[in-house]
């Protein structure tokens, strides 16, 4: 088994806003395990927010190689299990190195990753399309833009309930609302009566993270249900968010990749929880990868390499109507710039 890794400029299509930060490229690193002729692919993106550098994430990675190459491990699961170590800090480069070990164990099952997972790719849910933060006129614009059935719209503004009034104005789509941990108790709950009418289905992670108590209140309150983002990161996490949110929405790239990210989706359904999988701006690897455990969800974001100005890889094409998968076995996702 062979271990390589490198990082890769994302540029998008537009400045990307959200309430905590600003980017116009997305950094990310790709990982490839190559055995017997056979290949994987994984990925991460970087996050500053998280503390996610390139240069820590690949000095994670350049640790792990000897528990990755030698190759005694037998499924993905162990894999990630021997890593924790190494990993334990920066679940991110776990992220990329476990999405690789999935891609090329299926491969060698002969199998499509949804396939050995007994998954039918017809239950996708429709992904939503990121509108970000901007003045009410360039988000009106970005809109536009792509025609959709259904928008994720980033708040955190002095505006956000104008934002959405105007955007209602030219579409009848359906509108999901993340504001990022940027309001208050009073806000989110004040805010859902107004935005239930405005045919908004749910409030992605209102509140701050820690803001337990508020939490109480808005899941008490809220006229909308509310999927938690940055309160449940990783597995630990699902559990404390029974009670407070109505549904978990789990990032791969932040929760340490598909294994565990598998553990959380199924311990949110038996707790009743709605499942959503998000995504971190990644390109068409890590985004054909989620479209892979995509039919066991209740929601997924999965618009990423929609909102690149340019792809460094080809694989899952989603449309309104349908998702389409590569050909090859595994996740299939193919790099077309090395």
């Amino acid at each position: 088994m062979k271990l390589s890794f490198f990082s890769r400029d994302l540029p998008l299509k537009h400045t990307f806003t959200i309430a905590h930060q600003s980017r116009d490229v997305q950094d990310t690193i790709i990982v490839k395990l190559e055995d017997g002729g056979i290949f994987g692919l994984g990925e991460t993106t970087t996050n500053p927010f998280y503390g996610m550098t390139a240069e820590n994430i690949m000095e994670r990675l350049e640790e792990s190689r000897a528990i990755a190459e030698r190759g005694n491990w037998q499924n993905p699961e162990e894999l990630w299990e021997m890593g924790q170590v190494i990993f334990k800090d920066n679940p991110f480069a776990q992220c990329a190195l476990d999405m690789a070990a999935w891609d090329i164990y299926s491969k060698k099952k002969g199998k499509k990753l949804y396939e050995y997972l007994g998954l039918d790719p017809k239950d996708i849910p429709l992904t939503n399309f990121t509108i970000g933060i901007d003045s009410i006129d360039k988000m009106v614009e970005k809109m536009k833009e792509v025609d959709w059935p259904l928008y994720k719209i980033k708040l955190g503004t002095n505006y956000d309930l104008e934002i959405i009034k105007a955007l209602r104005k030219h579409t009848a789509a359906t509108f999901r609302i993340d504001a990022n941990c940027a309001w208050t108790a009073e806000q989110a709950i004040r805010y859902s009566e107004e935005l239930a009418l405005l045919n908004v289905e749910f409030m992605e992670q209102p509140l701050g993270k820690d803001d337990l108590e508020g939490m109480k209140e808005v899941f008490r309150y809220s006229k909308l249900p509310v999927i938690a983002d940055e309160s449940c990161i990783v597995e630990a996490d699902v559990r404390k968010c029974h009670g407070l949110f109505h549904g978990i929405n789990v990032k791969l790239v932040k929760a340490g990749g598909i294994t565990p990210g598998l553990r959380m989706i199924h311990e949110a359904k038996s707790l009743g929880m709605k499942t959503m999988v998000g995504c971190m701006t990644e390109s068409s690897v890590g985004i054909t990868a989620i479209a892979h455990i995509a039919p066991l969800l209740d929601y997924v974001d999965m618009d990423g390499a929609m909102l690149l100005a340019r792809d460094i890889a080809k694989g899952v094409v989603i449309t309104p109507e349908k998702v389409t998968f590569p050909e090859s076995n595994g996740i299939g996702a193919e790099l077309i710039d090395k």
